[in-house]
């Protein structure tokens, strides 16, 4: 049930051993990596990869980075990629005021876009949020119906509450094991029904692993933080993460890539996503 709910898999990082990467993740405990496809095209790449390994569960969305360039061809591949029963979540997709690579303007277009395009897909939105949190909590007031995923949290509480106001999940990295994280409060006040582990890999790898290309074997590093900042056992925190990331995404044990389920930065790597 240790479950890695954002891993960049498709990233050229991974090229040389994606092979060694996904058996040390399996040899480590890792149930299910969920693949970040942040792009249209890593969408397909995240596709190709689930096709062949069902432990594997691909999303679809448009990073903020990328949102200058959302329209309507964007939109409708997206909509097609999100028909695909292998597609288990939008995004990830939100707003990034701190590398402000697109418009502001555009990464508003392109993030409630997405979250109308998730909505009515019935699939959960993946957001990343950077020094944009009360626009990212006034966007997702107006979106309520979407399920929403607050990915590698290090936002300020307001953006945590306001999330939990709508039974959102919260997903923590590596961040967590970092000298400078001052979010433990974070951690505790999020419910244990929302929260969730990842690794964001490439990026942030956690201690003892800092600086080095990060990997979904090492979201165990995650649980063990989480589950000492919440005065409980790494077992147990594992088994209800792992429980939260399957409702949430409806991965299911058994069901193959191709079926439909049945319904129930601070790095030394690279910046994160």
């Amino acid at each position: 049930m240790l479950i890695d709910t954002h891993c960049h898999l498709a990233d050229p990082a991974y090229q040389p051993d994606r092979a060694a990467v996904l058996e040390r993740a399996w040899a480590a405990g890792v149930s299910h990596v969920v693949v970040i496809g942040e792009s249209l095209a890593r969408a397909e790449q995240a596709l190709e990869l689930a096709a062949a390994e069902p432990r594997l569960a691909p999303t679809a969305g448009i990073h903020p980075h990328d949102a200058g360039g959302w329209d309507a061809a964007s939109e409708s591949r997206l909509r097609s990629l999100l028909r695909n029963p292998r597609v288990v979540a939008v995004g990830e997709t939100g707003l990034d005021y701190h590398y402000d690579h697109s418009p502001r303007t555009g990464q508003r277009l392109a993030f409630e876009s997405q979250l109308t395009i998730a909505a009515q897909a019935g699939k959960p939105a993946v957001i990343h949020a950077r020094k944009a949190d009360d626009d990212v909590a006034a966007i997702l007031g107006d979106h309520p119906k979407v399920t929403v995923i607050l990915h590698s949290f290090s936002s300020g509480l307001g953006l945590l509450r306001a999330g939990l106001v709508h039974r959102h999940y919260v997903s923590f990295s590596g961040m967590v094991t970092f000298k400078n994280w001052r979010l433990d409060e974070a951690v505790r006040e999020t419910p244990l029904d929302r929260l969730l582990l990842e690794t964001d890999g490439p990026y942030l790898a956690p201690v003892p692993h800092r600086g080095k290309r990060n990997e979904p074997a090492f979201v165990g590093q995650v649980a063990e933080r989480i589950a000492a900042v919440r005065g409980m056992a790494v077992d147990e925190l594992i088994a209800i993460t792992g429980q939260n990331a399957q409702r949430v995404f409806q991965l299911q044990s058994g069901v193959r890539s191709g079926e439909s389920p049945p319904r129930a930065s601070d790095s030394g790597f690279a910046p994160d996503f």
